[in-house]
Order: structure tokens, then sequence, then C-alpha cells
């Protein structure tokens, strides 16, 4: 009845399904009523998920319409009973049931697999219909409450360290469909991913993929090490690498254009700056596409070698992290240079050439963990700092590795510098840095002003931090 909306829910079925045989009076009310049991239930919900992540979206009656009631009504009724009652809301689990109901052992722990299995999939479905309507509704991404769907994927070898088990989910949510990310990457080749190489891939993927000019980046343990963009990508690679060859090897390489034969032979025989003869070796390398011929070379490079090719991530993520009891969400950090203002505070301007490291710079850095000083010069990083307690300390890593190629530089800072006399700011200046970026916003961001001036350096501020943890 109501148009289709009424067919299930009714005593002869959920009687059916929810009587308990080993109850006399149970069973004395359904020979009263004339109701039979059902020892199997098996339903296939409306396909509400596939419906409104559909191409061209859905008309919000008809995501109405698709929202399944009797049959998760029955699933859970079966689940409850699941003592009695079998349960199956998943194709793959068709030969198992077979074997089972072929069997003469009542395993009641498959019983109670299939039972969590069905409540797992009721809840991962309503949790699809309360973001759907949310955004429907609301819109604002960050509801009262939040449920997160997640999916084995595969089980890890271990965690950060080998005496942590772990696991990759992949997020089911409707905002995630066709999102890209590294977790939707499809694995070519290699050993299978283990947790650190989760972390860092993504970390690779991010940056690499802010860049519109053909660009490499190197990661190691999360942080950019080596970034450069050129026409010539064989070219951009070996940048990428001279950076700091030292951390670049077993680390993790990204492009963000298609590796071909040429680029997968430069990949295979490059050798370290260092000495000239040892081969780069890499944990991972991540593009969003392969020619046949530069896949049939990465592979003959190693046969651990993990190849992958991801979609570049859609803007306007929630990004969500865990801390003791509860989680954090915020957007994504999106903005890009095209974003924002670099506003000259210093006597002197800075040429083409240096506002275009300037920002190059500034794209790189926020990819660095704080504190983070990125030093740049024609499209490449020439050294970076990270994650030191102090500013000035992150400064003096980032001009070791820059060495005598600082002359003329930028550099970019995550965040404001609280000091400039005989600090960060000044040794920058007396290292030959030519324009510096900075967010701004501290109380001494005149001492920064007047330091540049005495040196003849170029300050912008961005108004912008990029604080990254």
């Amino acid at each position: 009845m109501l148009d289709g909306r009424v067919k299930t829910l009714h005593p002869n079925i959920h009687g059916g399904i929810l009587a308990r045989r080993d109850q006399k009076h149970h069973m004395e009310a359904l020979n009263k009523y004339g109701i039979g049991t059902f020892d199997v239930v098996v339903v296939n919900l409306y396909p509400f998920y596939d419906k409104v992540t559909s191409m061209g979206g859905i008309a919000f009656d008809d995501g109405i319409e698709n929202i399944d009631i009797g049959g998760p009504a029955m699933i859970r009724a079966a689940a409850k009973n699941h003592k009695d009652v079998l349960v199956v809301v998943d194709s793959q689990d068709y030969p198992a049931l077979l074997e089972f109901l072929e069997g003469s052992q009542d395993d009641q722990q498959f019983r109670r697999k299939l039972a969590w299995k069905a409540f797992e999939h009721v809840a991962s479905y309503d949790s699809a219909v309360s973001e759907w309507l949310w955004k429907q509704t609301v819109g604002d991404k960050f509801p009262p409450s939040l449920t997160v769907p997640l999916s084995l994927k595969s089980s890890l070898r271990y965690g950060e360290n080998p005496h942590q088990k772990a696991a990759f989910y992949v997020d089911k949510s409707l905002s995630e469909v066709n999102a890209g990310g590294i977790a939707t990457a499809i694995q070519h080749h290699g050993k299978e991913m283990s947790y650190n190489n989760y972390l860092d891939a993504d970390a690779a993927w991010n940056c690499v993929s802010e860049f519109r000019n053909p660009t490499c980046v190197v990661v190691k343990h999360t942080n950019p090490c080596g970034v450069a963009s050129r026409d010539d990508i064989l070219e951009a690679y070996r940048l990428a690498v001279k950076a700091d060859p030292v951390s670049a090897f077993g680390g993790i390489v990204a492009f963000n254009i298609e590796v071909d034969e040429a680029l997968a032979k430069e990949i295979r025989e490059f050798r370290s700056p260092t000495d000239g003869e040892t081969r780069m070796f890499y944990e991972i390398v991540v593009a969003p596409m392969y020619t046949e011929k530069g896949l049939e070379i990465l592979r003959g490079k190693s046969k651990t070698l993990r190849i992958l090719e991801a979609e570049k991530n859609e803007k306007g993520k929630l990004s969500l992290r865990q801390v003791g009891g509860g989680w954090l969400a915020q957007d994504s950090d999106d903005l890009t240079p095209e974003d924002i203002q670099f506003n000259v505070v210093s006597e002197k301007k800075p040429q083409d050439n240096e506002l275009c490291d300037a920002e190059f710079a500034w794209l790189c850095v926020k990819h660095v963990k704080s504190n983070a000083i990125v030093i740049a010069k024609d499209n490449r990083m020439l050294g970076m700092g990270s994650g030191q307690p102090n500013r000035l300390e992150s400064l003096r890593i980032a001009l070791r590795k820059a060495g005598d190629e600082v002359k003329g530089a930028a550099l970019a800072s995550d965040a404001f510098f609280p000091f400039a006399w005989k600090d960060a700011v000044e040794e920058a200046c007396e290292s030959g840095v030519g324009v510096i970026a900075e967010p701004g916003g501290s109380i001494r961001d005149g001492d920064a002003v007047d330091c540049c001036n005495k040196y003849g350096v170029s300050l912008l501020l961005t108004n912008v931090r990029h604080f990254k943890h």
C-alpha cells in the first residue's frame, strides 16, 4: 500500500522474524494468528548511496523516495533475533550462508558475525541519509553530531612501529565519493602499503597536486625535502632530488603529470648527487597516470617499489584528526598564492622573478611541518627547516641546506617572526636572501620591516598563516 511504501511492515513479517523459538508463548501466538517463521532474511536496501552520488545529482524528492524503511526494519529485527534467524546483507556472504545451511552444526558465532555485519550495514546506510539530508537542509560543514562510516581496505603489517597493530580504512562518506586522494589510489606494483607509507604518500601527493606547472616533490617523513617545477619534468626531478639527496634516499617521489618511458628511465637510473654512483632508492612513486612503457620500466627498478596512481584531492574537504577522547575537525587548507595578497611593506620592492620565487616558496612551506622555513629560487626548493621548537633553528637548517645558492633567493615562513634583530630575520638578511614572505601579525613586525630595510631585502606580508602539525 501507499505506492509501495508499506509492504514489509506487518505482523505476518515481523512476527515471523522476531519470534523466539525457545519461548512457548511466542510460538503459541504465531499459531493463534497463523504466522509462519522465517529462518533466513536476505535484504538488498534501496540504492540510496548510489542514487544520491550519481552523475548529475538527484532531485530532493527522489532522494527521499530512495530512503528504505522496511528493509532496515527487517534487517534489524533479524539481527536482533540472530539466534534463530540468519540475516544476510552482502552478496559475498551467500557462499558461506549456503555452506552453513547445508551443514549439520549450528554455529552461533557465524550467526553473530552476520548480525554484527547487518547492524553495521544499517548504520552506514543511515549515516549516508543523515549526511545527505543535513547538506540539503542546512549545508553547514560542522553538524551538531557527526558519523563517519569507514570501510576496511586492508590490514597492515604494523603501525608507526612494529609493536603497534594497524589497519587502513576508506572513508565512505558521501563527500568523499569521487573526491580523489591517496586512499583511493591504484597500486600497480610493489609490496603492500604500510602505515607510514600511507602518511608519506599522502603528504607527497597533497603537495605536488598544488602546482600547476610540471612538478616533482620528494617527501621524507611527511615533509617535502625537495620540490622543483620545470617544463622539462626530467630536470624538475633531478633538481628536486638535488635539494636534499641524503633525505631523498628511501623517500617518496611524486609527480603531477604522467610518468612516461623517459621519466621512468630517469627515476630508475638516476644516481645520487652526493657521490654520483649510488642509484637512488625510493619507497613509493606517485603520479596521476603512467604509460604502459613507463610502468614496465618502473616495475623493473625494484620488486618492492610501490607504484601508485592517484587522483587529485578535491578542495573543500573536512579534515579530521584524533586527540585523546575526541576529534578535531576543520576545513582543509586550500589557499593558493592566487587566493592571497603579497603586500610589500619594505622600501625595496621585489622584482617580478623575486615575487614568483616568494610565491613558490610560500606554496612549499604550506606543506612543511611547523616551525617551517623554505628557501627557494627559480621554481625549486633550495633548503627547508621543519618541526623545530623555534623558528630560528628551522632557519639555520634551511640555510645550511641551501648553501651558497641562498644569495638572492626567496624565503617563506609559515608563521610570523617573533623577533627580527639578532634573530631569524637578521640572519636571513645577512645570508643574502633577496625577499622574505611571512604572514605578519607580530607586535614586532616593525622590527622586521626596519631590519629588511637596513639590508635592502624585500619583505612581503601575506596575512595568512600555514601552521601544520
